[in-house]
């Protein structure tokens, strides 16, 4: 199939797609945006995560032919280098990136957070990122991380 979505404000069409393909597959082998991180397959890490209109989702268990017509936002979306959204920011800031694999996906996830939630408590964080696996940093650095984007942003 043809699919025709827009990425990241980019209209996009991508020919020879198996509509039960992974979205996770289409984006980084066949669009080349590898910063959403293939690891569980299962939904069960949250390294994939990107937005589906507006709604945050597991780029690997949603189906190619699921998102024609979408507007999809990856991590590459948010911000680039010159122009990081805070949440990215404090990331880097607290120390919150480690190896880099988890980050995309709860960078995505406290992202979502704070659209919804500007000035989450403790355990608003803790619900909204539990979604979300990490082996390198025992979780602090990045609950640090969600806290500063949040001061950032009510200060903005």
């Amino acid at each position: 199939m043809r699919l025709t979505c827009t990425v990241n404000a980019e209209r996009r069409e991508i020919d020879d797609v198996c509509p039960s393909e992974s979205l996770l597959f289409t984006l980084r082998e066949r669009m080349g945006l590898p910063g959403s991180k293939n690891a569980c397959q299962q939904g069960e890490c949250g390294s994939c995560t990107v937005y589906v209109d507006e709604a945050a989702v597991c780029a690997c268990l949603v189906a190619a032919g699921q998102v024609d017509g979408s507007e999809i936002i990856t991590v590459e979306g948010l911000g680039d280098a010159e122009q990081l959204r805070p949440v990215q920011e404090a990331f880097v800031e607290t120390g919150a990136v480690q190896c880099g694999f988890c980050t995309p996906g709860l960078v995505m996830a406290a992202h979502d957070l704070l659209a919804h939630s500007p000035q989450p408590t403790d355990p608003e964080i803790r619900e909204a990122l539990a979604g979300n696996l990490c082996r390198c940093t025992g979780y602090e650095k990045i609950l640090d991380a969600v806290r500063l984007a949040a001061q950032w942003q009510g200060a903005r």
